[in-house]
């Protein structure tokens, strides 16, 4: 791999982890198509630490008060919301665990990718259908955020998409739902490095300076991503993303059927 090829995943993962078109999508077409496809997920991993940063840094305020609520008795409001992304977390850890070699095969198959990225552009969909709800999170709508994050682990599904569409069915703010989508991604991002941290040991010499090239990028883009995603769920300019899901996906099945 070259730093070029880097640069162009670090980019690509970076823009698309949170918004809204599948970031693990992109990478499987874009390795594929620039037959630059790494063995193992350790590129996927590192890229993926890149925009965990990204959104623990402008989380930074929010994730502070939350580990601080564990040692004040008055902050039992910030006790709660630390208590439902606990909740929401367990679907996609139990996925990731009991399925982990599945979820893996499914980095291999560029055909499949493509359709579940037009599955996404129909998710997107899915907020039309209903009025904008104004309700709070509450433990049945941070299972059904967490059910949609366990749903996209596979490649062509969208994190912050699936998470954030299943907010807004349930009724919850659209952004109240955006902001929990981004702090839910933090404990199953790490979680998926810890698991695949055995899987890096195995990287060549030649490839940790590429790598690492990737992860900076990816920190950088994504913090652009961020932004851009809570402005269009406030604009409730959310599902024009369907749109490129729709295409990107049909432009894989062109390509690889």
């Amino acid at each position: 791999m070259s730093f070029l090829d880097a640069l162009i995943l670090g980019i690509i993962q970076g823009l698309t982890e949170f918004l809204p078109v599948s970031s693990s999508g992109h990478l499987v077409l874009a390795e594929t198509i620039l037959k630059m496809k790494q063995p193992g997920i350790t590129l996927e991993l590192l890229v993926h630490l890149g925009t965990l940063l990204s959104v623990m840094i402008y989380f930074r305020s929010q994730i502070f008060r939350l580990v601080k609520s564990l040692f004040v008795r008055e902050m039992a409001a910030e006790r709660r919301i630390l208590l439902l992304l606990v909740i929401g977390t367990i679907p996609a850890g139990l996925a990731g665990v009991l399925l982990k070699d599945f979820f893996e095969s499914t980095f291999s198959n560029p055909v499949e990718t493509s359709i579940e990225l037009i599955i996404t552009g129909g998710i997107l969909f899915l907020p039309r259908l209903v009025k904008a709800g104004s309700a709070g999170l509450s433990l049945p709508t941070v299972i059904w955020m967490g059910i949609g994050q366990a749903i996209s682990i596979l490649p062509g599904i969208s994190r912050s998409g699936s998470t954030i569409v299943a907010g807004l069915l349930a009724g919850v703010k659209p952004a109240e739902a955006a902001e929990f989508s981004f702090l839910l991604s933090i404990p199953a991002i790490a979680g998926a490095i810890i698991l695949g941290i055995p899987d890096m040991a195995d990287v060549a010499p030649e490839l940790i300076m590429p790598y690492a090239l990737a992860a900076v990028v990816s920190f950088i883009f994504g913090l652009i991503a961020v932004y851009w995603v809570l402005n269009a769920v406030k604009r409730g300019k959310f599902e024009y993303f369907a749109y490129y899901c729709f295409a990107i996906g049909l432009f894989g099945l062109y390509l690889f059927l």
